[in-house]
């Protein structure tokens, strides 16, 4: 058969990855802060998107408007128009203060027969009892008008622009607090600069996590020098700063208290047997007896293993809520969209006509229509997001409603499959809705994903359990354990076992692992540590 060219036709289907779907995919999967910041910078860069604002959000719009935006409402599908012109004030509305002879007087200076008053009480011309002001006069105290004069003495209430904190002292820093102290410590500037490169190279608990070769070589200087001048850091305050392990960070602080000895430096030296209580093998290294061993150990628990976490650091964001569940009066649930998390952005169309009329050349027009489909996009992806959010967290809820009525142990193996055939999505859908998003329930804040399990079978061949509510018993048995009576791997494994859930001793204890309960003999030796 002879090779020859030739044209064929062909229909197929594919999907295309377009910069649209691609928006719509990412916002999906995008945690609430994520979400915020990101319309913050479709705001910026496209002249058509407006933030709804409370105010704007809270009037009634006219039947005729031309802006266009997601309903309001957050669980809502519909899109909404949103009609009448943007508000707009002119000068005219507060006036034209430029124009008024007696408001310019008031930053002109004084007025000429106020000038001559003065002259005549004074028996002199301000010229020559002010000769280096012309005959102006100036404020020698605070005005009544500065911004800090809370309004009391002025219009006889709290000015409401005043903002306090903004001239309150922040928290000081680790690294301002020992910066003060190398600049009385350390004199000589050479070894200042490998102070100061110390000092940055701290973590947010005070350790020295970087080798001291490496900052030799990076500053050109021998190890000694550098390790000298760690030394004098190290007696810093707070004590135990520019530790580089955590026996060291103790040791310095025991220094510091001078009840550093031998013994307590044996002590330290084998803190992983004091986190296994090994009481007995610390009393034959140490050579102490059991109430010296005590002694130490109570000196140990009196230290703080994170100096630096006294300073200002970063604050801990709390979980938002996307979704609240809240039982309703027919016994069932209901579910609400947490609307604060949710930014709600408008087109403005009439912006748009306004630009477009004036737009003279292709490039700018091709911009316009650029930025009105790219507007138009994003709030479609932003009310379809929140619809999914909200079908998704329904379908959880159904699927989990023993959960939410009675606690974690009747909390039912569920997979993403099971959720994506209800809804009639596909499943990596269901993956990135569930991913990042929290749902406020009367047993706490739990996010999507904790409510998928693995199944665990029956011994008796009826419904599976949830590997949750395993754990959750698991839990409950060791918390109820005495110092006589310590549960071991294979004891849960008969426990669970009689209650109808069929395990192995290796999951037992990869749960007991993932829940960080350390095992029988490390419990048993710290409940008698407490007893006695």
């Amino acid at each position: 058969m002879a090779l020859t060219p030739r044209l064929d036709m062909r229909q197929s289907q594919s999907l295309v990855m377009t910069p649209q779907l691609m928006q719509a995919i990412q916002l999906l999967q995008m945690s609430n802060l994520d979400l915020v910041a990101y319309v913050q910078q479709e705001l910026e860069s496209n002249p058509l998107l407006e933030a709804v604002t409370e105010d704007y959000a809270g009037d009634a719009a006219p039947a005729d408007s031309d802006r266009t935006g997601p309903d309001a409402e957050p669980s809502s599908d519909r899109n909404g128009e949103r009609t009448g012109d943007a508000d707009t004030a002119s000068q005219d509305d507060y006036g034209d203060g430029a124009s008024d002879p007696d408001l310019s007087e008031q930053f002109s200076g004084e007025r000429p027969e106020q000038m001559d008053a003065i002259s005549n009480d004074l028996d002199a011309r301000l010229d020559n009892v002010f000769p280096d002001d012309n005959g102006q006069t100036e404020q020698a105290g605070p005005s009544l008008n500065d911004p800090w004069m809370s309004t009391p003495m002025r219009d006889g209430g709290a000015n409401p622009d005043y903002d306090l904190e903004a001239v309150l002292a922040g928290e000081i820093s680790l690294s301002d607090h020992l910066e003060q102290q190398l600049m009385t410590a350390i004199l000589d500037e050479r070894k200042r600069i490998i102070g100061q490169f110390l000092i940055n190279e701290l973590d947010e608990f005070g350790y020295l996590q970087t080798d001291l070769a490496m900052v030799a070589n990076r500053l050109g200087v021998e190890e000694d020098e550098v390790a000298g001048v760690l030394d004098i850091l190290q007696g810093f305050e707070p004590s135990g700063v520019f530790a580089r392990t955590l026996s060291e960070c103790l040791a310095l602080q025991l220094k510091d208290l001078n009840r550093y000895d031998p013994a307590i430096a044996v002590l330290l030296d084998n803190l992983e047997l004091l986190a296994k209580r090994d009481f007995i093998q610390l009393r034959k290294l140490c050579a102490v007896d059991e109430d010296d061993l005590a002694d130490m150990i109570n000196e140990i628990r009196a230290l703080n293993p994170r100096p630096g976490s006294a300073f200002g650091h970063l604050t801990v964001q709390p979980v938002v809520p996307d979704v609240f569940v809240r039982q309703a009066s027919d016994g069932g649930w209901r579910l609400e969209l947490n609307s604060e998390t949710l930014p709600r952005v408008l087109v403005n169309r009439s912006y748009y006509a306004q630009i477009n009329e004036t737009a003279a050349g292709k490039k700018e027009k091709e911009f316009l229509v650029d930025c009105l489909q790219s507007a138009n996009w994003l709030v479609k992806s932003l009310d379809q997001r929140a619809q999914t959010i909200l079908k998704v967290a329904t379908e959880i809820v159904k699927q989990q409603d023993a959960f939410f009525a009675y606690g974690v142990t009747h909390l039912k193996p569920l997979n993403l499959r099971t959720i994506a055939d209800a809804i009639q999505m596909h499943e990596s859908t269901v993956s990135r809705v569930t991913s990042n998003k929290y749902i406020a329930t009367n047993r706490g804040t739990f996010e999507m994903k904790y409510f998928f399990t693995s199944a665990i079978s029956a011994t008796s061949g009826g419904d599976s359990h949830s590997a949750e509510a395993v754990k959750h018993r698991i839990r409950q048995a060791i918390d109820g354990e005495t110092a006589s009576d310590v549960l071991s791997d294979d004891a849960l494994v008969k426990l669970l076992r009689d209650s109808g859930i069929d395990i192995a001793r290796r999951t037992v204890a990869k749960y007991r692992e993932a829940m960080h309960i350390p095992s029988s003999v490390q419990r048993r030796r710290e409940k008698k540590a407490a007893r006695g």
